[in-house]
């Protein structure tokens, strides 16, 4: 998670309360052990308070915090570990994509699986991290910002190397607008900006029309959308790179167009989604989900 501080100086978190829960069943995943949420986070603020000369105070910075957990037992086998190390990572960030809050390439990855149902790929954990390092190479090597993670033979769509994928389309038989994202299956991340994002599309885009879906969606569907003109925008989400938008996707030797227009890099959805987001952790909107330290 981070930590924003405003131009008044007020220091926040962004709904640690979700951060905590994850980090708990995700350590009770591979047997570590589970901890009391408030007070972990109340020895974050307090930290964040000690290190407040680190936190950058313009919008879009912030000061980028990792608890973390390892087992630390100084044995070799399969099992439990008998003792843990708990501790947190903290570094001051800006945008996590070189290009700022501009629209990012894409490239499908059906070659390789970062995640399965059952597995552990709804967890915070480091092996899903690992695998997804050659991938992401890859797709550099061919000017890609990241890869796109597809699923199975019928190719759903699934997460971003580093955030939850949304995208906005017209649907094909209504030709209601739908704001759209994988479905909590395993497979992806539970995200925190992703749940704080179907929270705000409930509040302020259904009562506009648009329907907000969690289904699983494939490429050949976005390949169609994009063909007949109803995919109007794509972007990713995630605590780094909160909302990033995507201009197109390399999918099978062609690019999919994700509705951009050549001079825009940032679709409506996408630019609405961070400013309201960047309110409530900035403080500049008073809301539950900002934890005044």
């Amino acid at each position: 998670m981070k930590a924003y501080k405003n131009d008044a100086g007020e220091i926040r978190l962004f709904r640690p309360e979700k951060n905590m829960a994850r980090f708990n069943t995700s350590s009770a995943r591979i047997a570590l052990p589970t901890f009391d949420p408030e007070v972990l986070t109340g020895l974050i603020a307090k930290l964040v308070k000690l290190d407040e000369r680190f936190i950058p105070n313009q919008k879009g910075y912030s000061l980028y915090l990792r608890p973390t957990m390892i087992g630390t037992q100084a044995t070799l086998g399969v099992g439990p570990p008998g003792s843990a190390l708990m501790f947190v990572i903290a570094s001051p960030v800006g945008p996590y994509y070189p290009t700022g809050f501009k629209a990012i390439s894409l490239e499908a990855t059906d070659y390789a699986v970062r995640a399965w149902p059952g597995g552990v790929g709804d967890k915070k954990l480091g092996a899903n991290y690992a695998p997804c390092i050659v991938p992401q190479l890859e797709a550099a090597k061919r000017g890609f910002h990241q890869n796109l993670w597809l699923f199975g033979k019928e190719e759903y769509v699934t997460e971003v190397g580093t955030m939850n994928m949304w995208v906005a389309m017209k649907n094909k038989e209504t030709g209601q607008k739908e704001l759209i994202t994988a479905p909590i299956d395993g497979t992806i991340l539970e995200g925190i900006t992703r749940d704080s994002i179907l929270s705000l599309a409930k509040e302020k885009l259904v009562p506009e029309g648009w329907k907000v879906v969690e289904r699983q969606y494939t490429m050949f569907e976005l390949d169609d959308a994009a063909k007949e003109g109803r995919l109007l925008e794509a972007f990713g989400s995630g605590t780094a790179a909160v909302v990033s938008p995507v201009r197109n996707i390399s999918w099978k030797g062609k690019i999919v167009d994700c509705g951009l227009k050549p001079d825009q890099e940032a679709g409506e959805i996408a630019q609405s989604m961070k400013e309201w987001i960047e309110r409530r952790q900035y403080g500049e909107e008073e809301h539950e989900w900002s934890y005044r330290v």
